[in-house]
């Protein structure tokens, strides 16, 4: 029996030690501050909405969330690559059979459940200062359209091989989804849907499948971009 707990305590220390490490390689130590800055934007759009005088509802909630969530996914996804190369491990991690299951992916599910918590945090806390609502439905409908984009960046990560070229990228595709989203408002291929804010004049019945549409175009895009990246891992050639 002592020797099953004395097993089980040390399968768990190494347990977050593997994860302390990796979090460490894809964050490169810089978590914290991608952190006060994600907590910061938080803080100037929350008390922007207050200033405003504005009626706050669940939909300002998630557009409140929505850029500091995508900040949070951003450096991991576009600068895990680039990461681990500048860390000199990336030589080793390819000598790893099945490296885009045992390696990456488990890393970009830690920094998602990660930035999935950071989240919910989030919605507490706006349940406090501004509007309640539920911590846990805001940060499942976020991470539709932060998943999408974390994806979308690890995957061009792997095509370009340079974070800061990835990063410029992703800002230009960014800014262009957002200028298109004016025009795709009501649309399911709309990336910043946001389904917490029923249009005025529309039929929720029909906003709903909309907004179910675009949830299952959101998810199978990320998986698409996610397996395409861990595809891309496999040619060695193109990394080392």
């Amino acid at each position: 029996m002592n020797d099953m707990k004395l097993f089980q305590k040390n399968s768990l220390i190494n347990l977050w030690r593997t994860i302390r490490y990796n979090l460490k390689i894809i964050f490169a130590g810089k978590f914290i501050w991608f952190l006060l800055a994600s907590f910061a934007f938080y803080l100037f759009f929350a008390i922007m909405q207050v200033f405003n005088n504005q009626a706050i509802g669940e939909g300002d909630i998630y557009n409140l969330i929505m850029f500091p969530g995508v900040l949070l996914v951003f450096y991991p996804s576009v600068f895990g690559i680039q990461n681990d190369e500048d860390s000199r491990i990336l030589e080793i991690l390819f000598g790893i059979p099945n490296y885009r299951y045992k390696v990456w992916l488990v890393r970009l599910i830690m920094v998602f459940v990660q930035v999935f918590i950071l989240l919910i945090a989030y919605g507490y806390i706006s349940s406090i200062l501004l509007y309640p609502v539920n911590p846990f439905e805001m940060a499942f409908q976020l991470m539709f359209p932060i998943g999408f984009l974390g994806a979308a960046a690890f995957m061009f990560s792997t095509v370009i091989k340079n974070g800061n070229g990835t990063a410029v990228v992703m800002i230009l595709i960014g800014v262009a989804l957002l200028i298109l989203s004016e025009n795709l408002q009501r649309s399911q291929w709309n990336i910043f849907l946001n389904p917490l804010e029923l249009p005025e004049n529309f039929n929720p019945i029909i906003w709903s499948s909309i907004v179910t549409r675009n949830r299952i175009f959101l998810g199978v895009g990320m998986v698409i971009f996610l397996l395409y990246g861990l595809f891309n891992l496999q040619k060695r050639e193109r990394f080392v």
